[in-house]
C-alpha cells in the first residue's frame, strides 16, 4: 500500500499527511490502520447510515458532509480508490409517530410496520421511508456528492445479508453473551438480536426466540395470538436488533469507516465486539457532538425541534452549511436559525484568503475541505450582516430596493456579474423578514449617548470624497473614544442598539457608505428625534 504521488502530487500529499485539520488526523489515521492489517480490498468503504422514522434535519447532512471531508482528505494522501455507502435503516419498525408530520393519526395504525411499509402521511410516496429516503437524496444530490444509497429492505430481501445472518444464527450465544450484560432485567428475558417480521401482520415482532435451527437456517418464536411461528432467517424474513444490525451491516458491506453522535458511543462499541464475532475487527471509528436545538436540547427526527435541510437552504447557499459542519465536530453547537448569517460571513472570509494562501494553509482552510482545490472565485463585497443591517435600516423590503444602495455604491456590482451576491440580496431580504424584524428592539440613547450621536452627525456632514469604509470608521472610532467610551465596544453597542434595534451589527464605517453618509446623517436625526422609537410602537 503505497501514498498518492501521482494524482495530486508528492508535494501536496506530504503536506495533507502532515496536516493537523481534523479530516486529514481522521484520514491518517485510517491509513495507518489499513496499512496496519495489510488492506488487500479494491476500494476504501466509507459508511453514513440514517434512520428514516422522521424527516432528514441537518444533523442527518452534516454525517455525510463530514464524512466526505474525511473521505476527500483520505483521497490526497492515499492511492487507494474509495467509495461512500449511503444507508437507509428502512427495515426498521416504527416505533413512535414524529410530531411534525400530517395525517399523524394514519402512522399510529401503522406502528410495527417495517418503514418500508408505512404509508406515507404526506400522501406522496408509496411509503413513509420512500418519502423521507427520497428527501435526504434529493439534498445530497443537491450538493452534488457522490454515493451509492442503500436501503435496508432492499439487502435483506436481495439476500445481500443472508451470509452474515446465518453466521449470527450460528454464533446465537457469543452475541448473546456480549449484548445481554447491557441490558435491563426484564429485557433480558425476551431479548433476541433477531426481531421476526410477522407473515401474518407485517410487523417487526419485539419477541422471544424460543428455538433455533442453524441446519435449517431457522428460527421458532411465537406470535402476539400464541401461535409459534417457524420462519428462516434469509430473505427478509427477519429484522435484526440495530445494534447487532449496525455490526452486520459493518461486516457484509466492508465498511472501513464510520462516523455517529456522542450518544452511541456505548453501542459502537457493542456492535464492534459483535463484528469481531463475525469475523472482523470493524471500521474506524469516529464520534462528534451533537446538534442542539435553541433551547440546548439535542435534536431529534420525530420531535422535529432540528432545523431541516430546506429550512436552512431558504436563507443561506449549500456552502454555508457545509462550513458549519466543518467547524469543531468535537463541541457541541447550537443549531438554529440565529446561527446563519455569522455561517455565511464566516464562509465568505475562508473564501477570500484562499487563493492567497500557500498549499499548506489551503489544506487547513475549510474551503478545501467543502470545495477540493478549485473553489469558486465569485467572493461577496459585502458581509452578510452588513445586507441585513442595511435592510434594516432602509426598511427595504424588496430586493431592487436593496440594489439600489449597492449600485450607488459601487455601479459595477451587478446580479448578473456577481451571483453569490445576488442569492445574498434574496436571502437577507427573506432572512429579515422572517427572523430580525420580529426581534427589533430599539431604545432610546442615554445623555452620554446623544452627544455623541450629535458629535458623529457632525463629523459625518462634514466628510467630503468618496465614501470610504475604512476612513469613515476611523471617524466612528475617534468619536468614541473623545466621549470616553470605555470600553470602546460599548460605544458600538449604542449605535447598534439605537440606530439598528439590535445588539449587533456590523462594520459601522462599511454600513455607513454602503448606506450613504445623508441617510446614515438622517437616520441619526430620526433616533435623535425618537421617530425610530415611535415606528416600533406603531
Amino acid at each position: 500500500m503505497e501514498q498518492s504521488t501521482s494524482n495530486h502530487g508528492k508535494a501536496l500529499t506530504d503536506l495533507g499527511m502532515d496536516s493537523k485539520a481534523w479530516p486529514f488526523i481522521e484520514a491518517q489515521n485510517l491509513l495507518k490502520r489499513l496499512q496496519k492489517v495489510n488492506f488487500s480490498k479494491d476500494y476504501v468503504v466509507f459508511e453514513t447510515g440514517y434512520g428514516p422514522s422522521g424527516l432528514p434535519h441537518i444533523g442527518t447532512f452534516g454525517e455525510v458532509a463530514r464524512t466526505v471531508m474525511v473521505q476527500r482528505a483520505f483521497e490526497l494522501i492515499s492511492d487507494i480508490p474509495t467509495k461512500l455507502i449511503c444507508f437507509s435503516d428502512d427495515l426498521d419498525g416504527l416505533r413512535k409517530v414524529p410530531t411534525n408530520v400530517p395525517n399523524a393519526e394514519m402512522l399510529y395504525q401503522d406502528l410495527d410496520l417495517p418503514l418500508s411499509k408505512v404509508r406515507d402521511p404526506f400522501g406522496v410516496a408509496s411509503s413513509f421511508a420512500e418519502y423521507n429516503n427520497s428527501k435526504l437524496c434529493e439534498f445530497l444530490d443537491s450538493f452534488n456528492f457522490t454515493y451509492q444509497f442503500l436501503s435496508s429492505t432492499e439487502c435483506y430481501k436481495s439476500g445481500k445479508f443472508d451470509e452474515a445472518l446465518l453466521i449470527i444464527l450460528d454464533r446465537y450465544d457469543k452475541i448473546m453473551d456480549i449484548m445481554l450484560p447491557s441490558l435491563g432485567d426484564e429485557r433480558k428475558k425476551t431479548y433476541s438480536p433477531f426481531l421476526p417480521i410477522s407473515p401474518k401482520t407485517g410487523q417487526v415482532l419485539q419477541t422471544e426466540i424460543i428455538e433455533l435451527n442453524t441446519k435449517k437456517g431457522s428460527i421458532i418464536y411465537v406470535e402476539p395470538d400464541g401461535e409459534k411461528i417457524e420462519i428462516p432467517v434469509t430473505g427478509g424474513n427477519v429484522k435484526l436488533q440495530w445494534k447487532p444490525d449496525w455490526a452486520m451491516r459493518w461486516w457484509a458491506l466492508g465498511v472501513d469507516y464510520e462516523m455517529h453522535g456522542k450518544d452511541l458511543i456505548p453501542s459502537a462499541d457493542l456492535a464492534q465486539k459483535v463484528c469481531k464475532v463475525l469475523g472482523s475487527n470493524g471500521p474506524s471509528l469516529f464520534h462528534y457532538e451533537l446538534f442542539l436545538d435553541e433551547e440546548g436540547q439535542k435534536i431529534s427526527k420525530s420531535k422535529g425541534n432540528g432545523l431541516a435541510i430546506e429550512d436552512w437552504l431558504k436563507y443561506a447557499g449549500p456552502e454555508s452549511l457545509s462550513f458549519f459542519m466543518y467547524q469543531k465536530p468535537k463541541t457541541a453547537k447550537r443549531l438554529h436559525f440565529d446561527v446563519i448569517p455569522r455561517a455565511v460571513d464566516e464562509y465568505f472570509q475562508h473564501l477570500k484568503t484562499f487563493s492567497s494562501q500557500t498549499n499548506s494553509d489551503q489544506l487547513s482552510n475549510p474551503i478545501w475541505h467543502i470545495h477540493g482545490q478549485n473553489p469558486p472565485n465569485d467572493g461577496m463585497p459585502f458581509s452578510f450582516t452588513m445586507l441585513l443591517n442595511l435592510v434594516s435600516a432602509s426598511n427595504s423590503s424588496s430586493e431592487d430596493q436593496l440594489w439600489s444602495f449597492i449600485q450607488k455604491y459601487n455601479p459595477k456590482l451587478s446580479s448578473n456579474e456577481n451571483p453569490s451576491l445576488s442569492l445574498a440580496v434574496k436571502f437577507a431580504v427573506k432572512y429579515f423578514k422572517d427572523f430580525v424584524e420580529p426581534k427589533k428592539k430599539f431604545r432610546e440613547p442615554d445623555d452620554k449617548e446623544k452627544k455623541a450621536l450629535i458629535d458623529l452627525a457632525s463629523r459625518l456632514g462634514l466628510f467630503s470624497g468618496d465614501p470610504d469604509p475604512s476612513e469613515l470608521q476611523k471617524i466612528i472610532f475617534a468619536v468614541g473614544r473623545d466621549h470616553e467610551f470605555e470600553p470602546l465596544r460599548d460605544w458600538f453597542t449604542a449605535l447598534y442598539e439605537t440606530l439598528l434595534g439590535s445588539s449587533e451589527g456590523p462594520r459601522f464605517g462599511g454600513f455607513t457608505a454602503l448606506y450613504g453618509i445623508d441617510k446614515t446623517i438622517n437616520l441619526i436625526n430620526s433616533c435623535l428625534a425618537g421617530d425610530l422609537l415611535k415606528k416600533e410602537i406603531n
